[in-house]
């Protein structure tokens, strides 16, 4: 009251005679609202008075001022951070950090900090230009939670001082130049490629394989089966032999060999004849064989 009293005061020169206070009518509330998840920062004559919690609150103007307000709702900051990796290849990296403010702690976090965003992105900035560095391009996608831990570890220690929680830091882009991620799609296509030959080589191998199996078990049993059907003609000209020369007597085996092989061709020639996509000729073997068909050539074109 004595401090009120005393600000109410104003002093004047001393020739303009006596201070002067002003009437305590002048005194007056001003209203103003609070929303949900926010606090408002109340000062009196510019020092810190109390907090205002939601709802309906007023202050004494003009002597109380309604300074600021706090969200206690949980933010998010989204910074790009262009650096290099080790192996030189520039890449812009996007951080996404979710903070809020602790309810315990409003005084640190509205008058510890004038922009509470600017610092964040610096100790971003930071953590992420002294990681990455240290990394390759293909060790940097593999290593997106490390750098995530980093980044809120660092954040963690610094802004707690100040009233603010990290919940969450998030990698959540991470993007090289454009000529690079070609040079990279083309890496991964040509060993797909080379992959997919190896493969298709295989497949043609394991083909020509089992072809060959397939083929060598055909002949096996084609040469069975062969062998059984010679066999089984062997066992018939031996059956037919013996029964022709037990029915008619004078003959000899050969004459009777002869007489089979003759019906045997004339059958072949029947066969071949009665085909009609056949286009095979039967010329006669004989010492004679050129004369002939040079007389038979001559005889037909005679005939024309």
């Amino acid at each position: 009251e004595a401090a009120a009293a005393a600000a109410r005061t104003r002093i004047l020169p001393s020739h303009c005679g006596p201070p002067v206070v002003p009437p305590a009518n002048m005194c007056f509330p001003c209203l103003f609202t609070i929303s949900t998840a926010e606090v408002g920062v109340i000062e009196a004559f510019g020092k810190y008075s109390r907090l205002s919690q939601p709802g309906l609150g007023f202050i004494c103007c003009p002597y109380e001022q309604l300074v600021g307000r706090l969200s206690f709702r949980v933010q998010q900051l989204d910074v790009r951070v262009e650096t290099k990796t080790a192996d030189n290849v520039f890449i812009t990296a996007v951080v996404s950090v979710q903070y809020q403010i602790l309810r315990e702690r409003v005084f640190e976090a509205f008058y510890s900090l004038s922009n509470p965003t600017r610092q964040i992105t610096a100790h971003v900035y930071d953590v992420i230009r002294s990681e990455l560095p240290t990394l390759e391009l293909d060790a940097v996608f593999e290593a997106k939670e490390d750098l995530a831990l980093a980044v809120k570890k660092s954040l963690s220690e610094t802004m707690s001082r100040y009233g603010y929680q990290i919940l969450q830091t998030l990698i959540t882009d991470l993007d090289p130049d454009q000529r690079v991620k070609n040079a990279m799609n083309e890496i991964n296509s040509s060993k797909r490629l080379k992959f997919a030959i190896a493969e298709r080589a295989e497949g043609d191998k394991i083909l020509q394989v089992k072809r060959a199996e397939a083929e060598a078990e055909a002949k096996y049993l084609t040469g069975v089966g062969v062998a059984k059907q010679r066999k089984a003609i062997v066992d018939g000209l031996r059956s037919s032999v013996v029964d022709f020369n037990e029915g008619v007597e004078g003959t000899s085996s050969k004459d009777v060999m002869d007489l089979l092989l003759l019906t045997q061709y004339f059958d072949c020639i029947r066969d071949v004849g009665i085909e009609s996509h056949c286009k095979t000729t039967f010329v006669p073997s004989s010492r004679s064989t050129g004369d002939d068909v040079r007389n038979a050539l001559l005889t037909a074109g005679a005939a024309k």
